[in-house]
């Protein structure tokens, strides 16, 4: 098994087919101090499937907003020590025809909250994807890298 295969089947243990928190990072639409760019970062619910993470949102929020303007994003899962780049896409209403198998997924995983907090019949009630570039598992303790190129499917191991 190369070394991308078993990062996908570890990103799959550990995070696909569940609810899971992860830190979702933009770039504000307003500048910090000086004029420069600014993270914004918020936890968010997530379900992970083939090299992308899923969440609902609302199409005018403030990071829908930020992704509209810059879609590079990035992600952080703490607890399993993972961090990536992605690109941030809006792919419309959680109605759409077109979202009606992930939406089957992601009402199924969310179950326990998923109508508590979205309101389906909302038309910016929106499904969005991280579509990951790249990443890195990184086990500082054992003094182990994995970095992910997920654009070329490969990945390489740095002790």
């Amino acid at each position: 098994m190369s070394n991308y295969d078993e990062a996908m089947k570890l990103l799959n243990e550990q995070a696909g087919n569940k609810d899971g928190l992860i830190t979702l990072s933009t770039i504000a639409l307003e500048p910090g101090p000086g004029g420069l760019s600014r993270p914004a970062s918020r936890i968010v619910d997530a379900y992970y499937e083939d090299g992308a993470f899923y969440t609902v949102t609302y199409a005018t929020s403030g990071k829908m907003q930020q992704i509209a303007r810059n879609p590079e994003v990035a992600v952080c899962i703490i607890v399993e020590n993972f961090t990536a780049d992605g690109i941030g896409e809006n792919l419309g209403w959680v109605c759409d025809e077109k979202n009606a198998e992930m939406m089957t997924k992601l009402r199924t995983i969310f179950a326990d909250w998923y109508y508590d907090a979205n309101n389906d019949e909302d038309p910016n009630t929106c499904l969005l994807r991280v579509r990951l570039t790249k990443g890195l598992w990184n086990d500082a303790h054992k003094g182990i890298r994995n970095e992910i190129d997920f654009v070329n499917k490969t990945a390489s191991l740095v002790m």
